[in-house]
Formats: structure tokens, C-alpha cells, sequence
């Protein structure tokens, strides 16, 4: 117990370590854009693929989980270095020109040890979005093909999900820029039932 208590302690000192980082670098909106931003591309992107399987001769389950599971990966690591390598910058440029402004070095300030580990949590918020959405998507596929029964379509069942998630982030969105969360959330459920007809009628014919 005292070393599931000691452990207990030193991740809540870690989480309220990395919320007073965030606050003084103000990024708690960019972790949220992020996170939207590349959610979104997961769960449009597994649409995307899983409607094409869905109007084709339907490929077996294994084909279809690759599939899918090799796009999350590459859009998992896109997401990971691209923010890495562009908060990077970004932190470098704005600590020089704080530094350049108080005449100060600020390397080992509080502020200096935050815009070095902002890149690697953006980076991560950045990766692991598309990276979960995406799993959370194709797992009626995944328990389909483990042979467990589903009262539904794994496919359909997939489809809904990608539906639901997408409307879910529209929600989310709506709330955090103070619009009406139904419409902003019927609003990113249009696009995607947009891109599941454009891909019914092309590929399907």
C-alpha cells in the first residue's frame, strides 16, 4: 500500500507540475486545437477506409484491420513529429524573444523548463489523438475478427462509431468556442456523412 501510495503522490505531483507549465505558457488552447484538430483527421480518415471496404466485395477482417491500423500508425506519427518539430521552434523562438526583451537569461527559469517540455506534451496530445480515435473506430471490426459475436454489422458498427466520435468532437468544439454545441456538432456530422456519400457514389459505382 505505501508504494502504491508513493506512487500516487508522485504522478498527482507530476499532473499538477505539468498544469502549472501549461498555465504560464498559456497552451491549454493549443493542446485542445490539437487534439480536435488531429482527432478529427482519425476519425475521418478511418470513414474514409472502412466506407470503402463497406461498398466493395468486403475484404476479410484481418485485410481491413492492417488497413486501418497501418493509417493510424502513420497518422499517429505524423501527428507526434510534425507538433515535435513545429512547438519546437515555436518555444525557441518565443523564450528568445522574452530573453531579448528582460535582457535576461531565462534557460533555467520556470518559463525556460516550460517551453522545453510543452513540444514533447503537444507532440504526444498531437500523436496519440488520431492514434485512440482511431482504435476506438475499428474495434467492432477487431472483435468480429476474435470471433466474438456483435448484434450488429462490424462494419456498420464501425461506421456508426466514426459518426458518433466526429459528432462528439463538433460537440466539443461548440463548447469551447461558445457556439451551440448541437449545431456544431450536427455540422461536423454533415461533413462526414459528405465524405461517406462521395465515397458510396465514387467508389461504389
Amino acid at each position: 500500500m505505501s508504494l502504491i501510495r508513493r506512487n500516487t503522490s508522485i504522478i498527482r505531483s507530476l499532473l499538477e507540475q505539468l498544469k502549472l507549465l501549461l498555465k504560464i505558457t498559456r497552451s491549454q488552447r493549443i493542446l485542445r486545437r490539437y487534439f480536435i484538430v488531429n482527432g478529427f483527421d482519425g476519425a475521418l480518415t478511418m470513414l474514409g477506409i472502412i466506407m470503402g471496404f463497406y461498398v466493395s466485395d468486403r475484404a476479410n477482417f484481418p485485410i481491413i484491420i492492417n488497413a486501418c491500423f497501418g493509417a493510424a500508425i502513420a497518422l499517429g506519427m505524423s501527428g507526434l513529429t510534425s507538433a515535435y518539430i513545429s512547438e519546437t521552434a515555436e518555444q525557441k523562438k518565443e523564450l528568445r524573444e522574452l530573453e531579448q526583451a528582460m535582457l535576461k537569461d531565462l534557460n533555467n527559469s520556470t518559463y525556460g523548463q516550460a517551453a522545453r517540455l510543452l513540444p514533447f506534451v503537444v507532440a504526444t496530445v498531437n500523436g496519440l489523438s488520431p492514434l485512440i480515435i482511431s482504435l476506438i473506430i475499428i474495434s467492432p471490426i477487431w472483435v468480429a475478427a476474435l470471433g466474438l459475436g456483435l448484434p450488429f454489422d462490424a462494419l456498420e458498427s464501425a461506421l456508426l462509431l466514426a459518426l458518433g466520435l466526429l459528432f462528439l468532437l463538433g460537440v466539443f468544439l461548440g463548447r469551447i468556442s461558445g457556439t451551440f454545441w448541437l449545431w456544431s456538432g450536427v455540422r461536423t456530422l454533415l461533413i462526414a456523412a459528405a465524405t461517406a456519400a462521395l465515397i458510396f457514389f465514387l467508389a461504389g459505382s
